[in-house]
């Protein structure tokens, strides 16, 4: 097998927004408690929503990954909570931590050196764990950065 290191550092470099990007950690840092159930104006969810969104969306690419048995929740409604759901800051803290450890747990996949990432999965045709760890990186790259919009809308970053 050829030496694809490289490769595979720059798929974790894309997971964890290093480059080019807002990392998770950025984006949500010091986010105020008494704002993750507001709505942004014009905007149908709330920041935890998106967070949630976020979680359930890295989750489901993760399962279907490492479960042939997988079933992918239904698409779109079961990708976000409940559009009237509220959380606490425990809650807040679980989507968090949720989302950190299935981030490592992709990133434990990509580090793997007897996995060929351009493989396709053994119980998907046509689906490589690269397209899955890039789909991963898109879709967290784009509502991380949503995120952050939605905290300068929200005045809701920090005064430094």
């Amino acid at each position: 097998m050829p030496n694809d290191q490289v490769l595979r550092e720059q798929i974790l470099q894309l997971l964890t927004g290093r480059n080019a990007h807002y990392t998770f950690e950025d984006a949500v840092a010091d986010f105020p408690m008494e704002a993750i159930n507001r709505r942004p104006p014009n905007v149908p969810y709330t920041p935890w929503h998106l967070v949630e969104h976020l979680r359930i969306a890295q989750w489901d690419i993760l399962e279907f990954m490492r479960d042939p048995d997988h079933v992918s929740p239904d698409w779109p409604k079961g990708y976000w909570p409940d559009p009237q759901a509220a959380t606490n800051p425990a809650g807040w803290q679980q989507s968090l931590d949720r989302f950190r450890a299935d981030l490592a747990a992709i990133e434990t996949i990509v580090q793997d050196p007897k996995l060929d990432i351009t493989a396709e999965l053994p119980h998907a045709a046509g689906y490589t764990y690269l397209r899955e760890f890039l789909l991963v990186a898109d879709h967290n790259a784009y509502h991380i950065g949503e995120f952050a919009i939605l905290r300068q809308i929200m005045s809701t970053w920090p005064e430094s």
